[in-house]
């Protein structure tokens, strides 16, 4: 139960700072990408992404 516990969380930690660093790395310079113009909602997108990856 703790291991699977463990993999979700730090799952979605690594999904969020994936996210964040891609809005920082890679971005968007218009501001007209919906997903990483906003750093906001590309961290919550990652952490979305790992959360998926750690369940499956």
């Amino acid at each position: 139960m703790e291991a699977r516990v463990l993999k979700i969380v730090s799952g979605v930690l690594i999904g969020g700072v994936a996210g964040y660093g891609w809005h920082r790395l890679v971005g968007c310079s218009t501001g007209a990408c919906p997903i990483t113009a906003n750093p906001y909602i590309s961290t919550i997108y990652g952490a979305l992404v790992g959360l998926m990856i750690a369940l499956g």
